[in-house]
């Protein structure tokens, strides 16, 4: 696998913990594709969700035209992948190719104006060797290392407005904590303009005057402590991805939620960040280090690509190139399969007691 992770897949040094970030795909790292989806299947198994097999690998990974790619953390002193998303940018992607759309119905307007100009995120997640609570304090910087890879994206594209995604909650969550937690993102993050809706939206009392009277529409710092309290005393914490999302930005829209049966039964918010509204501060710290150094950055990684649409061929190429690649496809699906595959336990060293963590630790995947 560390062969995999060659100069032109170096995106940066992380701000904090001397880590590094790389991008990766299943046809160029298929060794390292595999342990991805070890621990992204351990991570989520271990919240209460995962796919039930021994890794979480789908056909978004390895499509032959448009995988997914798969930006990663990685500990290069004990050789260990941290964590990561996978992201796909969506100008002229086929909406059957996104991850969301299996949950979500997109409106006209939502695909003419936003997805042209969108990042979808997706499969956020942390091994539970680098949660925050493990020993040593490994994790400390682990969520924070991720988002300096999410800078990273906004320097390389440049002409992104949106990342656009989800985020899970566990059926192991407090019922009434996630009801209290869905009607706060409703309160102040609304779709008004109904761009985005869940096929299947979950249920729940959000007329209940217990729920809504808790929160003033008016006055989001004194709801937020309000809602950090009576979560607390449901014995939970907000989610920390979560947490995260509805501190970076204060135009952010949540969709709905749905249940992802195919993934444990977890319920899936969408969400929808606009760039240009993200708050200064959480710019200066992720963006604007790499910025200022993007040109003197040596790797490949950081030439412009062109973008998916100026790549779109004619029907009758497409078809021809369609035949010549299934084949690689399957070659590919192959080698992820027949990778030896190591127990579904996160990796130990030198006999440490591996930690799953605690529920506020930085371990809730944004899409599942």
């Amino acid at each position: 696998m560390i062969d995999e992770l060659t100069s032109d897949k170096f995106i940066r040094h992380t701000r904090k913990g001397d880590n590094r970030l790389y991008e990766v795909t299943a046809h160029d790292s298929p060794h390292t594709m595999n342990e991805i989806g070890r621990l992204r299947e351990i991570a989520f198994r271990l919240s209460g969700g995962g796919t039930g097999l021994s890794v979480d690998i789908d056909s978004f990974d390895t499509n032959s035209f448009t995988p997914y790619k798969q930006l990663i953390v990685w500990d290069p002193k004990d050789q260990e992948i941290i964590g990561g998303y996978r992201y796909i940018h969506c100008a002229g992607l086929d909406i059957e190719k996104m991850a969301t759309h299996e949950l979500f119905e997109f409106s006209d307007q939502f695909k003419k104006d936003y997805l042209p100009f969108t990042i979808e995120l997706g499969r956020s997640f942390i091994q539970p060797n680098y949660q925050g609570t493990n020993i040593r304090h490994k994790g400390q910087y682990s969520l924070d290392n991720l988002w300096d890879g999410l800078g990273a994206l906004l320097v390389k594209y440049p002409k992104i407005k949106y990342f656009f995604g989800k985020v899970t909650m566990y059926t192991t969550y407090n019922q009434r904590a996630r009801n209290i937690l869905l009607t706060f993102l409703n309160t102040f993050f609304p779709d008004n303009e109904g761009l985005v809706k869940p096929y299947k939206p979950l249920e729940f009392d959000s007329e209940n005057p217990y729920y809504k009277e808790l929160f003033n529409p008016k006055d989001y710092k004194e709801s937020y402590r309000v809602l950090s309290k009576e979560i607390r005393l449901l014995g939970e914490n907000i989610p920390p991805l979560i947490n995260s999302y509805m501190n970076l930005s204060p135009t952010m829209k949540v969709f709905g939620t749905s249940i992802n049966e195919s993934f444990g039964g977890v319920e899936e918010t969408g969400i929808l960040i606009n760039i240009n509204q993200i708050y200064p501060e959480k710019i200066e710290r992720h963006v604007s280090p790499i910025l200022q150094i993007a040109n003197k950055l040596k790797s490949t990684w950081w030439n412009v690509t062109k973008p998916i649409i100026s790549t779109i061929k004619n029907e009758g190429q497409q078809d021809a190139e369609k035949k010549k690649n299934v084949q690689k496809s399957n070659n590919v699906r192959k080698i992820v399969r027949n990778i030896t595959e190591k127990p579904l336990t996160p990796k130990n060293k030198k006999g440490r007691k591996s930690s799953t963590g605690s529920k506020d630790s930085s371990t809730e995947p944004e899409d599942n």
